[in-house]
């Protein structure tokens, strides 16, 4: 079980097989990542600007949406895990499969190494492109670029909202919040 606080720490083998090439140049970098730099991007008042963003990114569609934000790959794992095995494991780990209609989508912001994951549940694979996903990873890119990264990720999250409400039904009751709306920021 994963709890969140403040600043929340997991640090867990990886559960997925994946297919990474080890990389040392990855792991020192990892390593060499000053820990308190994720609390510097977002500050309080930021993390609710998100949460309230993707409260509103849910209304009208059962979709939920998990935001993660990690300043770096814990050492154990950088070697032999890059940021999208990291994000599935996240996406595994906290449950963000688990919702009843299948419905979940996690938002995955690696701050050392400047990338966006999107990891969706398969009740949406059917029903979208990975090219819609990859357009929104990359205007987050382009806003993180910019060093815009409230504005990046609040807009992330309203993109994945109008994904959601373009694939769910608007008739479909909205069920209850099965994920926090809080992002979660790991150091």
């Amino acid at each position: 079980m994963v709890t969140t606080s403040e600043t929340t720490h997991i640090i867990t083998q990886p559960k997925i097989d994946g297919t990474v090439e080890p990389s040392l140049k990855r792991w020192f970098k990892h390593l060499c990542y000053f820990p308190a730099s994720s609390s510097r991007y977002f500050s309080k008042k930021d993390k609710q600007a998100i949460a309230e963003a993707v409260q509103q990114a849910e209304l009208g569609h059962v979709g939920e949406i998990q935001v993660v934000i990690e300043g770096h790959i814990p050492c154990s794992q950088a070697y032999r895990q890059n940021t999208s095995l990291r994000a599935q494991q996240l996406f595994a780990e906290l449950g963000v499969w688990d919702t009843e209609l299948n419905s979940g989508v996690l938002l995955y912001l690696n701050l050392c190494e400047r990338t966006v994951e999107i990891i969706f549940d398969r009740g949406i694979r059917n029903a979208t492109t990975n090219q819609i996903w990859q357009q929104i990873c990359e205007s987050i890119v382009q806003q993180l670029k910019q060093k815009q990264y409230l504005q990046a990720v609040v807009i992330g999250v309203q993109q994945i909202g109008g994904v959601m409400s373009q694939f769910y039904d608007e008739n479909m009751p909205d069920q209850s919040n099965e994920l926090g709306n809080a992002p979660i920021i790991i150091n």
